[in-house]
């Protein structure tokens, strides 16, 4: 009773001074409410605003493997390969045979708005590359355990590790020319964020699937991925025709026409299939634009 009384005094209390917003509980005053400080504006923690960028830059496990496997498409790589685990919350591996890192660009990989991509504003406007913010790999590191591996053709191998936001040092380390990337414990740091997440199972085959619509538009990069021991994808580099056979079947490819087209500033070209093969959803059709 006494409850109900204190709240209908609050809303009649509000509507008399409306234009103050005073409803107060019943052990606080109007003094003690305006005497409360004020909240300060303050600068968030590297470490807090990596995490807030990790819950808009990898969702899910699948979209951690696409930034990391773009970032090897980026890098020239020719062979990319790649290993689940529990759908890949509890281990993703990407290795890569492109042009791989020194020690003083692998320390600024895992920094925030750090890239290679973008070497000055004008290329804004003619992005030529898959990634460019320099987000993916700060904001896995924010929320897992990161290990970065990486070797220049012509140089010295070297390491460098992020758990949940704390960066090591780089240090020298072994490796074949290229980069190798290691996420383990995928949003341990976040735990309510990883409640979201639906089976392993369901989580692999979408990160598997991220893996195959990036192989369509990049038919000379052989993929592989392996989802808890099995071979989930072996795409070896082919020719463009050769790999939507890979990736959508020899089905599609028998019912498949050509499309072509040439302008002034764009050149079209693809294939569709006859109205005898159809498809209950569209997860078969695929746009490709400057191979992204």
């Amino acid at each position: 009773m006494h409850r109900s009384a204190h709240s209908m005094a609050c809303r009649r209390t509000h509507r008399k001074e409306s234009l103050r917003g005073a409803c107060y509980g019943p052990h606080m005053s109007a003094a003690a409410a305006e005497s409360s400080p004020r909240p300060l504006i303050r600068r968030l923690s590297e470490t807090t605003a990596n995490r807030i960028a990790a819950g808009e830059v990898v969702e899910r496990p699948a979209a951690a493997v696409k930034e990391i496997v773009e970032n090897a498409l980026d890098a020239g790589a020719t062979r990319i390969a790649g290993v689940l685990e529990g759908g890949g919350m509890d281990r993703i591996l990407v290795e890569d045979d492109g042009i791989g890192m020194d020690a003083a660009d692998l320390a600024l990989a895992i920094e925030r708005h750090a890239t290679s991509k973008l070497p000055e504003e004008a290329t804004l406007f003619r992005i030529a590359t898959l990634g460019f913010r320099g987000e993916a790999l700060p904001s896995i590191g924010a929320v897992a355990r990161l290990t970065i591996t990486s070797r220049p053709q012509d140089g010295a191998a070297h390491r460098i590790a992020v758990e949940g936001g704390r960066v090591s040092e780089v240090a020298p380390a072994s490796g074949a020319p290229g980069t190798r990337v290691e996420v383990r414990d995928l949003f341990f740091a976040t735990p309510a964020r990883r409640k979201f997440l639906r089976h392993p199972r369901t989580e692999a085959e979408h990160a598997v699937e991220a893996v195959r619509r990036l192989a369509l538009a990049w038919p000379g990069v052989s993929f592989r991925v392996e989802n808890d021991g099995r071979e989930a994808l072996n795409l070896p580099g082919t020719d463009w025709e050769t790999r939507i056979r890979q990736v959508l079947g020899p089905d599609f490819a028998a019912a498949a026409v050509p499309v072509e087209a040439v302008g002034m500033s764009l050149d079209l070209r693809g294939l569709a299939a006859l109205p005898s093969y159809t498809r209950p959803t569209t997860m078969a059709q695929h746009l490709v634009v400057n191979r992204r």
